[in-house]
C-alpha cells in the first residue's frame, strides 16, 4: 500500500511544509475505510499470513487506553504488554507506551494485533488506521523488511524473493535439513503476505485514478471564454489595462474538437497556446493542457515559427494565476479591480472605467461613466489617448451587474431618477456581459456580507464636533511630527479616550491618522508597533474604519507580523485581523497574502491539560487570538478550503479540549462556520470532537453552548454524527437549553441541532423520554421565523412515530402549525407543510385540521412559485384526503382546485412530479372527481410523464395511471398515448414498491385488448411471471390478473382462427 500512499493519498502539514498529515478529503477516507475494511477481514481469510511476525513493529499515537484492553494483556511500568510474544527474540506482540501525561503510543508486531487494535477502538478505528498510516508512510517495509520497500520506477523484489525461495527449497531437498524447511515456509507467508499487500496496493489506485479521472478538467471553451475576458481587459493603458496583449500564439486554425494545438500536440493533451504580454515583464509564452495551465520555453531560436514545449514551472488551474505569479503588475490591478474593460458589439465598443474600488460586495453599487463612439480596426496609443478626451456627456447608472439579474434599469436625467421598468436580460446575453468578466476574478465564495456599504456620516457644521474629535487631531500631528519619544507618548494619550466612541474613531480617520499608525507597524520599534496595534484593535470595531484600513494596505502588514518573534505583537495583529476580516475582500487579502497559513501556525501551543504556566498562558492567549482571526476568516469558502490544507483541522480538534472558555468559543465559533463543508463534518466527526461538542452544551457560557449546538446542526446530516451525538448524552442538554426562551440565537441552534438529530429513529424514543414535543409546541407562539423553521421541522420528523402524532395533538399544536400555512417564509412552508402532512396520518389529527380549513391552506400553497413548497404541499395533501372523512366532495369544495393539481403535472421539477402524481392516485378514488380531472386532461399529461427513469416518480406515476384507468375510455386513451410499453420497463427497476404499483397499471391496462397485444410485444409475460412468486400478495395478485388477461385474449385469438 505504499504506492497508494504516496501516489495517490493527500497529504498536508501544519506547519511550513513538514509532511505527515492526511488531508480530510473524501478520497482520503474511502482509502482509509478500503484499509481498515482489509484489515478487519484479513485474519479470516488468510489466518497464517495474520500470525506473520513483523520485521520491525508499527508504532502510533493512539486513542487507546490501558482500561480498553482486555484479555491477554498485563501491566509492566506505566506501560500495557500482551502476554503473546515473539517466538523469535520474546518481543510482546502489542505494546501500549505511556509517552505524555494522557497520550500514548502503540505497538504492534502482527496484522492479527492490527487487526484486535480495531476492534478494541470501536468508535474511533477509522482515526487508529489514519494514524497507522500517518506515522509510517510505507508499512510494507516495516512488515517485510527493507526489501519490500517502496521504490520508484520497476520494482523486481518480488522475483528475486521467489528465485531466492526456488533455491532455497532446492538446497533444503538436498540437505533434508528442519531448520532450513522451516525458513523456507516463513518465506512463503512472507511472500504470499506481499502479494496481498501488492493487491490492496493495485485496488487503492485503481479507485484513486477512477475518482480523480472523473474530476473536471481543462476543455477548448474553458480556455477561450480565459482568453477572451484577458483580451477584454488588455490595452496600451497601464493604469486602466492589466495586460499589454493577450493573443493566440499560432496559425489561428481552430480543429473541429475546439482545439488550436497541432494535432501531434493533441495527443499530449494540448489544448492552444497563448502569448501574454505583461506591462511589467517580458511576453509570456503560455500552453493551455488539459491538466491545466504552465509555461513553455517560448519560440524556438533554433526553429523559427515553432515553439520550445518544454514545460517550465508548476501547472495552474486558471490562467490568471499563472499570470499574478509571473506579473507583480497584473496582481496588484486584479486585486484591487482598478482597470477598464471593452466589450466590442460590431463596430461599437462600449468603455467602462471603474470610479468606485469594488469590495466584491453583491450588495454595493459601482458608478460607471460610459461613452460610446467609433472604434477603428487598428488600435493604436493615440487612439487610447483620444478616447480620454472625449469624455463629455455623461450617462450614470447602477452597475451591469444588476441589469444581467434582471433587476430595475434606472435613467438619470439632470433632475430627477426614476423608474422607467423591470428589464430581464436573456441567459444567451448575459454571458456577455462586462460583469462576468468583473466576476471570473472576484471571491467565488457562498459566504453571506454581513456589512452593507457603510453610509458616510459627518458632521454638516464644526459646531457640532465634540471637543474630544480636536484632541484627537492634535494627537495625530504629534504622531507625523514627533521623535520617537514624542509617538509614544501620544499613542498612549490616545489610549485614553474612549475609542469605543465613533467621534474618536471617524477623527483618527479623517486627519489621517490611520496613515500614520499603519506607517508604524513598519518600524523597528516593539512599542509604537504595539501601540499602534491596540489603537487599531479598538478602532476596527468600526465597518468605515475597518474598510480604510484594507484600502491603505494594513492587512498585509499585519500579516507579516504574525511571523515576528514577539508573541504580544502576534496577539494584537490575530486580533486586529479578526475585526477586519469582517467583510469579503478583506478577507481574500489575508489568504492572498499566506496570512491563513500564519494563523494556523499560532494555533499550534503545548497541550492545555497540565498546570498553567506564565508562559504557557501566553501561548494560550496567541492561540486564541489565532482562533478568532480565523473564525472571521473562515466564512469564505476559499479560506475554508486554506484553512483545512494548511492543517487546521487537527489543531483546533487540540484546542476544543481546553478548559478555557475564552478559548474555546472561537474554537467552535471557527468550527461551526466550516462545518458547512462535507470534509470538515467529516472531520469533527472522526477527529473525536464530537464528544468535546457534547460536553461543551453543559458550560454556563450561553455563547459557547450556542456555537456547539449551531455546529451539531451543521454536522447532524450525517447519521454517524447524529448516533455519536446519541452515545456522548447530547440530546438531554439539547432539550434543556430549550427553556432558554429568552435567548433568539441560543434557541435557533439548539432547536436546529434537535431537527436535524430527529431525523434517526433512535434519537426519537430519547426526545420521546424528555418530553421534547411539549416543549417545542410551547415554541410555536412569538418566536422569530429562525426557530420557528427549526422548531417546526423537529415537530415533522418527531411526527412520524404514531405516539408523537398523538402527542403534538395533546399539547395543541396542530392550531399553531395550520396557522403558519399562511406565512410567507419558503423555508417555514416547507417545514410545516411536511409537520401538518405528518400529523394528518392521525385521523383524529385530521378532523382538527379540517376544522381548521387547514386542506385549503394546503391546496392554495400549490400555487406557490418555490417547486420546493409545491412538493411538500402535495406530499401533506396525500393523507389528509386518505383520513378526511368526506375527501371527495371535500376535494370538489375547492375552486379550481382540481385543475389546479392537474397543471402540476407541466412542472419540471421531479419532486413536484412525484407528489402531485401521490395525490391524483388519492383524489382519482373518487370517481365524480376522476371524472373531472379526466376532463382537465390528466391522461395525456400522465401518459407524456412514462419515459422517465426515476424510481421515486415511476412508484407514483404508476399508481396515478391505476387509478385513473377506472373511468371511462381511460385504459384505451393511455393506450393511444403510447403510455403501456414504457410502464413494462418499470418492471426492470430494483425497487419493490415500483413492482406492485407497476404491476397494478399493467393489470387494469391489460382490459383493454390493445394493450394486452402492446404489453405482450414489449416482453411483459416473462418479468411477470416471476412477481407471481413474490411474497407480497398485492403485487401476487396484480401480475397474475394481468398474466390472465393476456392469456384470455391468446385463447380468444386461437379459438376464432380454428372456428
Amino acid at each position: 500500500m505504499g504506492q497508494a500512499l504516496q501516489r495517490a493519498a493527500q497529504w498536508t502539514s501544519a506547519k511550513g511544509g513538514s509532511g505527515g498529515k492526511l488531508e480530510f478529503t473524501k478520497l482520503n477516507e474511502d482509502l482509509l475505510n478500503q484499509v481498515m475494511n482489509w484489515v478487519e477481514g484479513f485474519g479470516a481469510k488468510y489466518p497464517e499470513e495474520s500470525k506473520l511476525i513483523f520485521k520491525s513493529a508499527l508504532t502510533w499515537k493512539t486513542s487507546l487506553r490501558p482500561e480498553n484492553l482486555t484479555g491477554g494483556y498485563q501491566e509492566k511500568g506505566e506501560d500495557m504488554v500482551s502476554t503473546q510474544t515473539s517466538s523469535k527474540d520474546n518481543t510482546p506482540m502489542l505494546t501500549l507506551k505511556k509517552v505524555a501525561s494522557n497520550d500514548y503510543s502503540v505497538s504492534v508486531m502482527s496484522l492479527e494485533f492490527c487487526e484486535n487494535v480495531l476492534r478494541m477502538a470501536g468508535n474511533q478505528k477509522l482515526m487508529e488506521v489514519r494514524g497507522c498510516l500517518e506515522a509510517n508512510r510505507d508499512p510494507g517495509a516495516k512488515m517485510l523488511g527493507d526489501r519490500f520497500a517502496t521504490v520508484e520506477g520497476d520494482d523486481n523484489s518480488i522475483y528475486r524473493f521467489i528465485e531466492e525461495i526456488t533455491k532455497e527449497i532446492e538446497q533444503s531437498a538436498k540437505q533434508e535439513g528442519q531448520e532450513g524447511q522451516s525458513d523456507v515456509e516463513e518465506k512463503k507467508l512472507q511472500l504470499k503476505l506481499q502479494l496481498q499487500i501488492n493487491r490492496l496496493d493495485q485496488q487503492l489506485l485503481q479507485q484513486s485514478i477512477q475518482q480523480i479521472t472523473s474530476e473536471v478538467r481543462l476543455t477548448p471553451a474553458t480556455v477561450d471564454g480565459e482568453v477572451n475576458i484577458l483580451q477584454q481587459l488588455s490595452g496600451y493603458d497601464e493604469d486602466k489595462n492589466c495586460l499589454e496583449s493577450c493573443e493566440y500564439w499560432g496559425d489561428g486554425y481552430v480543429f473541429q474538437n475546439g482545439c488550436r494545438a497541432q494535432p501531434w500536440r493533441q495527443l499530449h493533451g494540448d489544448i492552444c497556446y497563448i502569448q501574454v504580454k505583461p506591462h511589467d515583464t517580458d511576453v509570456v509564452y503560455v500552453t493551455a493542457n488539459t491538466s491545466g495551465y504552465y509555461c513553455n520555453s517560448g519560440v524556438d531560436n533554433s526553429k523559427p515559427g515553432e515553439l520550445d514545449y518544454t514545460k517550465q514551472g508548476d501547472s495552474y488551474r486558471e490562467l490568471v494565476t499563472l499570470l499574478k505569479d509571473k506579473s507583480p503588475k497584473f496582481a496588484e490591478m486584479i486585486d484591487k479591480q482598478e482597470f477598464a474593460l471593452r466589450a466590442k458589439e460590431k463596430d461599437d465598443a462600449l468603455m467602462i472605467q471603474k470610479e468606485a474600488k469594488r469590495d466584491g460586495d453583491d450588495d454595493e453599487y459601482s458608478r460607471e461613466r460610459t461613452q460610446d463612439h467609433k472604434v477603428h480596426k487598428e488600435t493604436t496609443k493615440d487612439k487610447d489617448m483620444k478616447q480620454k478626451k472625449t469624455q463629455k456627456k455623461k450617462k450614470l447608472e447602477p452597475s451591469l451587474k444588476w441589469k444581467a439579474l434582471g433587476m430595475e434599469e434606472y435613467k438619470e436625467t439632470d433632475k430627477e431618477k426614476k423608474v422607467v421598468k423591470k428589464k430581464q436580460v436573456p441567459s444567451r446575453m448575459k454571458t456577455r456581459t462586462p460583469v462576468d468578466a468583473e466576476e471570473s476574478f472576484s471571491e467565488s465564495s457562498s459566504e453571506s456580507e454581513e456589512e452593507e456599504e457603510a453610509v458616510e456620516r459627518r458632521s454638516e457644521t464644526n459646531a457640532d464636533l465634540p471637543s474630544e474629535y480636536w484632541q484627537i487631531q492634535k494627537l495625530v500631528k504629534y504622531l507625523k511630527g514627533g521623535n520617537q519619544t514624542a509617538t509614544i507618548i501620544a499613542l498612549c494619550s490616545m489610549r485614553d479616550f474612549n475609542l469605543a466612541q465613533e467621534t474618536c474613531q471617524l477623527a483618527i480617520r479623517d486627519v489621517g491618522g490611520l496613515e500614520v499608525l499603519i506607517n508604524l507597524l513598519d518600524t523597528d520599534e516593539i512599542k509604537c508597533k504595539i501601540g499602534s496595534l491596540k489603537i487599531l484593535k479598538e478602532i476596527s470595531r468600526n465597518i468605515q474604519i475597518r474598510r480604510a484600513i484594507a484600502d491603505l494596505g494594513g492587512l498585509q502588514t499585519m500579516v507579516k507580523i504574525l511571523r515576528d518573534q514577539d508573541k504580544d505583537l502576534k496577539c494584537l495583529a490575530a486580533e486586529t485581523i479578526a475585526n477586519v476580516a469582517k467583510f469579503r475582500r478583506a478577507r481574500r487579502t489575508v489568504r492572498q497574502h499566506g496570512g491563513i497559513k500564519k494563523l494556523v501556525g499560532l494555533l499550534d501551543c503545548a497541550p492545555l491539560t497540565g498546570q498553567m504556566t506564565p508562559e504557557l498562558e501566553r501561548d494560550v492567549q496567541v492561540a486564541r487570538c489565532g482562533a478568532l482571526a480565523l473564525w472571521s476568516c473562515s466564512k469564505s469558502k476559499k479560506n475554508k478550503e486554506a484553512m483545512r490544507k494548511a492543517g487546521a483541522i487537527p489543531l483546533l480538534a487540540r484546542l476544543l479540549k481546553s478548559t478555557h472558555e475564552d478559548m474555546l468559543i472561537p474554537v467552535v465559533g471557527t468550527l461551526q462556520e466550516c462545518a458547512s463543508e462535507p470534509s470538515y463534518r467529516l472531520a469533527i466527526r472522526t477527529e473525536g470532537m464530537i464528544e468535546d461538542l457534547v460536553k461543551n452544551l453543559k458550560s454556563a457560557d450561553p455563547e459557547l453552548q450556542m456555537h456547539c449546538a449551531s455546529a451539531i446542526f451543521k454536522c447532524a446530516e450525517e447519521k454517524e454524527t447524529r448516533d455519536l451525538v446519541r452515545q456522548y448524552g447530547g440530546l438531554d442538554p439539547l432539550v434543556a437549553l430549550l427553556q432558554q426562551s429568552d435567548n433568539k440565537e441560543l434557541l435557533a441552534a439548539a432547536t436546529g441541532a434537535i431537527w436535524k438529530c430527529a431525523i434517526s429513529t433512535e434519537n426519537v424514543q430519547r426526545f420521546q423520554d424528555l418530553k421534547a414535543i411539549d416543549l417545542l409546541v410551547g415554541l410555536l407562539h412569538d418566536q422569530p421565523e429562525e426557530v420557528l423553521v427549526n422548531v417546526v421541522g423537529a415537530l415533522g420528523e418527531l411526527a412520524k412515530e404514531t405516539p408523537n402524532r398523538q402527542q403534538i395533538r395533546k399539547a395543541g399544536g396542530i392550531s399553531p402549525l395550520v396557522n403558519l400555512l399562511t406565512g410567507t417564509n419558503q423555508a417555514l412552508l416547507v417545514n410545516v407543510t411536511k409537520a401538518v402532512g405528518q400529523c394528518a396520518e392521525e385521523q383524529d389529527n385530521m378532523v382538527i385540521i379540517d376544522r381548521l380549513d387547514g386542506v385549503r391552506l394546503l391546496w392554495s400553497l400549490l400555487k406557490n412559485q418555490n417547486p420546493d413548497v409545491q412538493a411538500s404541499a402535495a406530499w401533506a395533501i396525500c393523507p389528509c384526503i386518505e383520513n378526511a372523512k368526506d375527501a371527495g366532495e371535500m376535494v370538489r369544495s375547492f375552486v379550481g382546485g382540481l385543475e389546479l393539481i392537474v397543471s402540476l403535472l407541466k412542472s419540471e421539477h421531479k419532486e413536484v412530479l412525484a407528489s402531485v402524481c401521490a395525490a391524483i392516485a388519492n383524489i382519482a378514488k373518487d370517481e365524480e372527481n376522476l371524472a373531472v380531472i379526466t376532463d382537465h386532461g390528466v391522461v395525456p399529461m400522465l401518459a407524456r410523464l412514462t419515459n422517465t427513469t426515476d424510481d421515486k416518480l415511476r412508484r407514483h406515476l404508476a399508481e396515478a395511471i391505476a387509478r385513473c384507468c377506472n373511468w371511462g375510455n381511460n385504459r384505451v386513451a393511455f393506450g393511444r398515448e403510447g403510455a403501456v410499453a414504457p410502464l413494462v420497463r418499470y418492471l426492470k427497476s430494483s425497487d419493490e414498491n415500483v413492482h406492485r404499483s407497476t404491476a397494478r397499471a399493467l393489470f387494469q391496462l391489460s382490459k383493454h385488448p390493445e394493450n394486452c397485444i402492446t404489453m405482450h410485444e414489449a416482453g411483459v409475460v416473462q418479468p411477470l411471471m416471476k412477481m407471481v412468486g413474490s411474497e407480497d400478495e398485492d403485487l401476487q395478485e396484480a401480475a397474475a390478473g394481468c398474466i390472465g388477461n393476456i392469456r384470455r385474449l391468446a385463447l380468444a385469438n386461437e379459438k376464432a382462427r380454428y372456428s
